[in-house]
């Protein structure tokens, strides 16, 4: 299983969205300030969003497709399914 993620640094914050075969591996990784400098930078490891997908191609064309979202129609994203911007990772972790 594939997951496309978007991380915040709080509520109407800072977002990054990311792509992985692992989100619990990949989660602690940005806890652990390895990978993305832009999290480690902005502090945005609040999980806020989540979708899974079959395979590695799935993801990765969604993940392309919210990067080029405008910043509006992704907090509309988050909030249709999280409207407190409660930092998902014990849900799925």
């Amino acid at each position: 299983m594939y997951y496309v993620y978007i991380l915040a640094s709080g509520r109407h914050g800072t977002l990054y969205i990311g792509v992985t075969n692992s989100i619990q591996m990949r989660l602690q990784q940005h806890r652990d300030g390895h990978g993305s400098q832009f999290v480690k930078k902005y502090g945005v490891f609040r999980l806020v969003y989540v979708e899974t997908y079959a395979t590695a191609e799935e993801a990765i064309t969604r993940e392309k497709q919210l990067k080029r979202w405008k910043r509006d129609w992704k907090i509309e994203l988050i909030e249709r399914d999280n409207l407190e911007w409660r930092d998902l990772r014990d849900l799925i972790c």
